[in-house]
């Protein structure tokens, strides 16, 4: 086998899982990863208007995190070669849109069999539980997530009408601990997250008083 010398590229992705068992129920890959990723981190600091100062230093958890970012569908490449991609031809990236889209969507067997319970008569019907979300960026970050914000803008369509260029945005919250607990599955994957970003914390360079232009603080 040739050697190219080139890295393997990794992509960035979603992988949907079972909240209960842990069984991955689904791995969705972005066909080109995005140029940027942003995020912000909003920290949960008990200090504020009223707060007594002894609390100005504590944290009531860890911060809340979102992420934002922008991916591409393309099928042009594809449809050069019909005969390899004969569902990229009839469909474009319909496919492609529906598995990101029903992301946010309850199952339609969940919507049927609530209705059914409504119908009889049910006093009590328990909103309906979603897979376990989770944003995978590098094995450095595989964190839970729940998507906030979704919109698509298709930008070129085949004969039919299928959309074969498309652009995503996707907005997404990390899900801590505080919102899931420390015994479901997703509250550990947060842990390894959290613990994997001290080790590399850790590993960052140090710095002296000196660099600051610094000899003591007093």
């Amino acid at each position: 086998m040739a050697f190219t010398g080139s890295p393997r590229l990794l992509k960035g992705g979603i992988v949907l899982m079972d909240p209960s068992s842990g069984q991955v129920l689904r791995v969705i890959s972005l066909q080109y990863n995005p140029d940027s990723l942003t995020r912000s981190l909003q920290i949960q600091a008990i200090a504020g208007e009223g707060a007594d100062r002894s609390e100005a230093l504590r944290m009531k958890g860890p911060p809340v995190e979102t992420l934002r970012l922008e991916a591409e569908i393309d099928a042009t490449d594809q449809l050069e070669f019909p005969e390899q991609h004969r569902n990229t031809v009839q469909n474009g990236i319909h496919p492609q849109l529906a598995a990101l889209e029903t992301l946010i969507y309850p199952s339609s067997a969940s919507l049927q069999a609530n209705n059914t319970l409504a119908g009889g008569g049910a006093l009590e019907i328990v909103p309906m539980e979603a897979a376990l979300t989770i944003f995978v960026w590098s094995k450095q970050r595989a964190v839970p997530v729940r998507i906030t914000e979704f919109s698509v803008t298709e930008e070129a369509f085949d004969p039919l009408l299928n959309p074969i260029r498309a652009k995503v945005s996707l907005g997404m919250r990390v899900l801590s601990v505080d919102d899931l607990g420390f015994s479901h599955k997703g509250g550990s994957l947060f842990m390894s997250y959290l613990k994997n970003k001290e080790a590399l914390a850790g590993k960052a360079p140090g710095a002296s008083l000196a660099t600051l232009g610094l000899e003591a603080l007093s």
